[in-house]
């Protein structure tokens, strides 16, 4: 635990340099990573309780994956948009 707070204490003082845009990217690209798992599993579970309904499931499938992405998308412009 101590090490950590000195890692902390050091970049405070020192100062961090370079361009953060890679690492704001990063975890900006968790939460669309997180959210197509979650609509290609629930997706494929709802293709293996309702088979007849396979049409309207992958139709909204489709839809929540252009959602998800374009979240990651957002993620990146933001990293050149706020470029210090």
């Amino acid at each position: 635990m101590s090490a950590a707070l000195e890692m902390v204490n050091l970049a405070a003082t020192k100062g961090v340099t370079g361009n953060l845009g890679s690492v704001g990217y990063g975890l900006a690209a968790i939460g669309p990573g997180i959210g197509v798992g979650i609509v290609f599993g629930n997706g494929t579970q709802a293709l293996a309780r309702q088979p007849e309904a396979a049409g309207l499931i992958r139709q909204n499938q489709i839809l929540g994956f252009a959602f998800c992405e374009a979240l990651a998308l957002i993620g990146i412009v933001m990293g050149f948009i706020f470029k210090s």
